[in-house]
């Protein structure tokens, strides 16, 4: 479900207030104690496991596949019928899809190309919203008047971007550019941008009313240097809790786009949302050729979403159980 303008808003700007948390009574580190509470909460366990053995079988998984994920054997031993597609045997553990290529290898070879896309369009997302994020919290925080009028005239680019839903922003940049693989993570990358853009400004903008930027004013060090050696630093909490909330939805969206087929246009590489699209007209036929891929988006995202949901809980003090 998308949240209304205001409501994105609200959200993003009180996550952005994780990075004003001071560390606590003891002099534990906000880190040191965020990961004590990451090891106790059951969500970002079973989160951290789901994807670690999403990463193993990215990684690993397309060496040890039992066919060629591009081999169309089942064609060329003439077990692919018309109104007929083999299920699961002991030679095929998930069976053919409707081109007699294997299944299961298809499946976990298509693992990495998820990962790669989905980690590649955060990336994107983020490196130019914290570029931007960054100018403006600088500017409204440590800029004057001048300042502000940069942070206005950003921040209002970045607003029109937030009020657009993310997902008919990602199909308007991939109708734009055509079908591509490198299209659907512009396109999903440029999603996260006015996100990670609002998060980074509103840290900074939160620390730099505090003591140690106060004292390095002071001090006579100058505006820049504060800002990018102490700072940003400083503003970071809330940007990376997003990061992995982020690659949750990436996957979807990716997923999204191939499904309208705004994605990569060759079909041979395996992709579970580009699988999930081809499956359609065989649900009456193989129901389990769109399942399999459905299941490892919604498997995987969940994993992200639960250790982003949790590390934003060890993180808010608010949150804190």
């Amino acid at each position: 479900m998308t949240l209304a303008p205001g409501k994105k808003k609200e959200k993003l700007d009180r996550l952005s207030e994780l990075s004003a948390v001071r560390d606590d009574e003891q002099g534990v580190s906000l880190w040191r104690e965020a990961m004590r509470r990451l090891r106790r909460n059951p969500a970002a366990i079973v989160g951290a496991a789901i994807l670690a053995i999403f990463v193993l079988v990215a990684v690993v998984g397309p060496f040890l596949v039992p066919y060629d994920p591009v081999d169309q054997s089942g064609i060329r031993e003439g077990v692919i019928k018309p109104g007929s597609i083999p299920g699961s045997s002991a030679e095929h553990w998930l069976g053919y899809d409707h081109q007699g290529r294997d299944e299961f290898s298809r499946l976990i070879v298509g693992a990495r190309q998820t990962l790669i896309v989905g980690i590649i369009s955060t990336l994107i997302g983020l490196t130019i919203g914290v570029l931007i994020g960054g100018v403006a919290g600088a500017a409204a925080g440590l800029g004057g008047r001048w300042g502000r009028l940069v942070d206005s005239v950003l921040m209002r680019f970045i607003d029109m971007l937030l009020s657009l839903p993310g997902l008919l922003l990602a199909v308007s940049v991939a109708a734009l550019l055509g079908p591509s693989l490198v299209t659907v993570m512009i396109a999903v990358g440029m999603v996260s941008v006015p996100i990670f853009a609002r998060l980074l400004r509103g840290s900074m903008i939160a620390q730099a009313n505090r003591d140690y930027v106060l004292a390095a004013s002071s001090l006579g060090v100058r505006n820049s240097k504060i800002a990018i050696s102490h700072i940003v630093p400083n503003s970071l909490a809330p940007v990376i809790v997003q990061a992995t909330l982020t690659l949750a939805t990436a996957i979807i969206e990716v997923a999204a786009l191939s499904f309208l087929g705004l994605g990569n246009p060759d079909s041979t590489q395996p992709e579970w949302g580009l699988m999930l699209a081809d499956a359609q007209v065989y649900l009456d036929v193989r129901p389990g050729l769109a399942i399999y891929p459905a299941l490892g988006i919604i498997i995987t995202a969940l994993g992200f979403t639960l250790l982003g949901e949790a590390m934003r809980e060890a993180l808010d003090p608010k949150l804190r159980r």
